[in-house]
C-alpha cells in the first residue's frame, strides 16, 4: 500500500467507526439477543434457538403487523409517487409564478414530523377539525378519522402523503427536467399528440426516476413508527399496528428483548429483499433506456 492509500484509509476510519458503532454493533446485537429469552442484556438470557421466531410466525399479533405494514407501504408508496408525478408535470413548464408555487409544494416535507401530527391530528377532531368541518358544508356526516378500524389506516396515509409527497414530487421534476427539448420537438414534428408524447417518451424516459422515488418511499414507509406513535399509538384495537410499532410493544412495553429483536430481524431481511426488488428493478431499467 502507498502512502495515498494510508491517507484514504486515516481519512475514512472516523465515519468507519461511526457507522460500525452505530449500524453494525447494534444490529449483530440485535441478532445475538433473538436467539435468547432476556429482558435487557445477557446476565439471566437463556438461550432459546429459533424459538423466537417460531413464536412470531404462530402468533396472530405479528401476522396483523405485518399485514398493516405492508397495506401503509403500498397505499403510501402507490399513493405518494402518483401524486408526486402528477405534481411534476403540471409545474414542469415555465408559467407566471412558478418561483412561488414550487417553493410552496415542498413546504411539508421541511416539516418536522412531530409538528404534521400536531397539524394533521387538529384537522382529525371530530367536533372542530377542519376535515370534518368541509364534510358538514356538503351535508356528510363527520368522520372519526383516527379511531374507526376501517378508516384510521387510510388517515395515517393522507398524513404521509401531505408529508412526503414533495420527495418524489422533486425526484421526478428533476427527471423531467432532464429529458432534451429536443426530443419533444422531434416528436411533435412526427405530429404525436400530447397523450402519445406522455406515453411512449416521458413516462419511458421517467421510469429510473419513478423507480427511485419508489426505492426511497418503499423502505421509508415500511418502517413507519413515528406517524404511527403520534397520532394512533397502533390503534384502534390493532388496526394501524405495524412491525415498527410491533417491535417497540415488545421492547420496551413488555421489556422481552428476545421477541423484539427477532421481530426487529424479521422486519430488517423484509426491508432488505424490498430494497433488493426495486435496486434490481433500477438496475434494470436503466440498462434498458440505455
Amino acid at each position: 500500500m502507498n502512502r495515498s492509500s494510508y491517507a484514504a484509509i486515516l481519512l475514512l476510519a472516523p465515519a468507519i467507526a461511526l457507522f460500525a458503532l452505530l449500524t453494525i454493533y447494534p444490529l449483530g446485537r440485535a441478532i445475538l439477543l433473538s436467539f435468547f429469552e432476556t429482558d435487557y442484556g445477557f446476565d439471566e438470557a437463556t438461550f432459546v434457538g429459533l424459538e423466537n421466531f417460531q413464536y412470531l410466525f404462530d402468533e396472530p399479533f405479528f401476522h396483523t403487523a405485518i399485514w398493516n405494514t405492508v397495506a401503509f407501504t403500498l397505499m403510501a408508496t402507490v399513493s405518494e409517487v402518483a401524486m408526486g408525478l402528477l405534481l411534476a408535470l403540471m409545474v414542469y413548464r415555465p408559467f407566471p409564478g412558478r418561483w412561488l408555487v414550487i417553493p410552496t409544494l415542498i413546504a411539508p416535507f421541511v416539516l418536522s414530523t412531530m409538528v404534521v401530527t400536531a397539524i394533521w391530528r387538529a384537522w382529525f377532531h371530530f367536533d372542530f377539525g377542519f376535515l370534518n368541518n368541509v364534510l358538514r358544508s356538503v351535508s356528510l356526516p363527520p368522520v372519526e378519522w383516527l379511531f374507526d378500524p376501517d378508516i384510521a389506516m387510510i388517515s395515517l396515509v393522507l398524513v404521509d402523503l401531505w408529508q412526503t409527497a414533495p420527495l418524489t414530487f422533486l425526484i421526478l421534476l428533476a427527471g423531467l427536467q432532464s429529458i432534451s427539448p429536443e426530443t419533444y420537438e422531434a416528436a411533435r414534428m412526427d405530429g404525436a399528440s400530447p397523450r402519445q408524447i406522455l406515453v411512449t417518451i416521458t413516462l419511458p424516459l421517467l421510469l429510473p426516476h419513478i423507480l427511485l422515488a419508489s426505492l426511497l418511499r418503499g423502505v421509508d414507509s415500511f418502517k413507519i413508527f413515528d406517524k404511527v406513535y403520534a397520532l394512533t399509538g397502533g390503534g384502534p384495537g390493532q388496526a394501524t399496528e405495524t412491525l415498527s410499532m410491533y417491535v417497540y410493544r415488545l421492547g420496551f412495553r413488555f421489556f422481552d428483548m428476545g421477541l423484539a429483536s427477532a421481530a426487529a430481524v424479521v422486519m430488517i431481511v423484509v426491508a432488505g429483499l424490498l430494497a433488493m426488488v426495486y435496486a434490481w428493478s433500477i438496475i434494470r431499467g436503466r440498462s434498458s433506456v440505455a
